[in-house]
């Protein structure tokens, strides 16, 4: 896959980025992530209880996170012996466990025992980063330990996936543009990556261009097209709109409803909608250990553009998977914008 052209002067090998964008504005990459245990409910998504829970359907990282949670790590240390190079869900596993609130110190009680596990020191430099978004520490020592356990697994993208995390909310421009650099040189098709770099870039000044015309969409439908035509990358243009309304909505430019604002009405918007449901009926991949995300972003997507009987075939996807994105966005209560809508979709 060739590279992503600059962007406004910003380059993605993260040599010369061009200003800084100083520190992102926008919500804590998961700060629903205190305590993501418990949802709950039956299969066709009647109800889910107080937390969300981004294990998803994998029964093999609830096992080895509840085991985790007891202070024994043999089940961690085989889940992800066993998920190899799985880059996406090698990610989506270590930052599942690194959620726990005692990550930290299991860890660093593996590592200790262990010194040379590239397993170990990715767990610890992931639950750093996540003392440090939220704010139990400084981002110094999530910094180290990522780069730590860079240098005992030059090819694994996940301790640049910390770093992303850190420098998506923490840090200067340059800093995603580079661990995104190094993500996408170890994984090109790297899900979180691309969502947490379409996550930073929505908030640029749109710089008076036309409103479907900020340079976050023009990115995310290139990645989309680079993309093979199986990969949920496929569905980074819907993401994109869902993070620039974010945005939006929270510099007050536009309605908190993304349903009252026309965010979903204009022609580029349609077009978008209407490529990402086609992927979804053509290629939807059950195993992908991220896909619920993007199931929700896309059902998101078709309630506010109106589309209540596309979006009631994603919700009898998603089932009790809701996750917090994009619902939550705007500083709305996301039980209350999914349940909402889904209410409406099966209405319809």
């Amino acid at each position: 896959m060739p590279p992503i052209p600059p962007l406004l002067g910003a380059r993605l090998d993260g040599r010369s980025a061009g200003p800084s964008a100083g520190p992102s504005t926008g919500p804590l990459d998961g700060r629903f992530g205190d305590n993501p245990d418990g949802a709950s409910g039956d299969a066709s998504g009647d109800a889910f209880d107080d937390t969300f829970d981004y294990t998803f359907d994998d029964a093999e990282l609830r096992t080895a996170r509840a085991a985790l949670t007891q202070g024994r790590r043999q089940a961690a240390r085989s889940l992800l012996r066993h998920t190899g190079d799985d880059w996406d869900r090698r990610g989506h596993r270590l930052t599942v466990l690194a959620r726990e609130p005692y990550a930290a110190a299991w860890a660093s009680d593996w590592l200790n025992a262990e010194p040379g596990s590239a397993d170990a020191a990715a767990l610890y430099a992931l639950a750093q980063v996540q003392r440090a978004l939220r704010g139990k520490e400084d981002p110094g020592p999530a910094r180290e330990a990522c780069a730590a356990a860079a240098a005992l697994a030059p090819a694994d993208p996940t301790p640049w996936l910390g770093l992303l995390r850190l420098a998506r909310t923490l840090g200067p421009e340059r800093e995603v543009l580079g661990a995104f650099a190094e993500l996408r040189r170890r994984h090109p098709e790297h899900h979180h990556a691309h969502h947490l770099l379409l996550a930073r870039l929505a908030e640029r000044p749109c710089g008076g261009r036309a409103a479907e015309d900020h340079e976050v969409y023009d990115l995310a439908e290139l990645a989309a097209a680079e993309a093979p035509a199986d990969s949920p990358l496929a569905l980074l243009p819907v993401v994109a709109y869902a993070e620039r309304h974010r945005v939006l909505a929270v510099t007050g430019l536009a309605p908190a409803d993304p349903a009252a604002c026309g965010h979903w009405s204009g022609p580029r918007a349609r077009r978008i909608l209407c490529a990402a449901f086609d992927w979804w009926l053509e290629w939807e991949h059950d195993e992908h250990p991220r896909r619920h995300i993007d199931l929700n972003h896309l059902a998101f997507a078709l309630s506010c553009a109106g589309r209540p009987a596309e979006a009631a075939a994603l919700f009898r996807r998603i089932g009790r998977h809701a996750t917090p994105e994009p619902w939550s966005y705007a500083h709305r209560d996301p039980r209350a914008a999914f349940q909402t809508a889904r209410a409406r979709a099966a209405g319809h």
